[in-house]
């Protein structure tokens, strides 16, 4: 994947922000990077974790599709530090993306966005960091932070009102994971799983009338817990929206 005109044009336009993200792991992992070739400079809308064009551009679109770290979608939302091994044209701090996306080749670990490459080159060396197409880096987990958002429920565009929801998780905050998620039968009693259709959608057919209320299993440094969001889906739900939970990660 060579150096082109359109990414000379990226360049110009990657703002240098602050990813809401920090460290916390004590090691680095040694592994490979290369970078979605795409010509707006961004992921793909279609990634494998379902997340839409959210996964495009959340954490200021410093994004990445994973190989092994996927974990059959158990892995979409995770975040880490990436950083190229090469000290002539690479900081020592890297990039800080969040995992959207499924992808793999050439033993890498990492595909990121272009605008995630960017941030991994020294003022002005980023010509020659597109110019090898494949790095050496080394990467950590880090915990997921995004300030003024909670967890939210996103409604996908397939769902169709009454008889068949499929949800995804937004704004998953810290270094958690979602592992599964129930949806509470009222005239039962009784949570029901729902499926995890891919990545990190979950759906179920004939969901219950009335708000919806749902539970997640969450792996994290808490251990191995479950979250309730009472309510959180309307009785009038509607494909596309995503409704705040009042749940904080950490």
């Amino acid at each position: 994947m060579g150096f082109s005109l359109k990414f000379q044009f990226c360049l110009v336009s990657v703002m240098v922000l602050l990813p809401a993200l920090c460290i916390s792991q004590e090691y680095f992992v040694k592994s490979r990077a290369t970078y979605y070739g795409s010509p707006d400079c961004l992921a793909t809308p279609s990634g494998a974790c379902g997340f839409g064009e959210y996964g495009r551009t959340v954490n200021d679109a410093n994004v990445a599709g994973v190989s092994k770290l996927f974990k059959n979608g158990t892995g979409c939302g995770n975040c880490y530090q990436v950083r190229c091994t090469n000290p002539q044209i690479c900081t020592d701090n890297g990039v800080k993306i969040v995992v959207t996306d499924y992808g793999e080749g050439d033993y890498t670990d990492f595909i990121l966005s272009t605008r995630a490459y960017v941030m991994m080159a020294q003022s002005d060396f980023a010509a020659h960091l597109f110019a090898y197409g494949v790095v050496d880096v080394e990467y950590q987990r880090i915990s997921c932070q995004y300030f003024g958002y909670k967890l939210q429920v996103k409604i996908k565009e397939h769902s169709k009102y009454p008889n068949y929801l499929a949800i995804v998780m937004l704004y998953q905050a810290g270094k958690n994971e979602i592992l599964s998620v129930d949806i509470w039968q009222e005239d039962c009693k009784e949570w029901i799983g729902m499926r995890r259709a891919y990545g990190a959608v979950f759906d179920t057919a004939n969901p219950p009338y009335g708000a919806i209320t749902l539970r997640f299993q969450v792996r994290g440094s808490a251990g191995l817990t479950w979250v309730q969001a009472p309510n959180v889906i309307p009785s009038d739900w509607k494909s596309g929206v995503a409704y705040e939970t009042d749940i904080q990660l950490y």
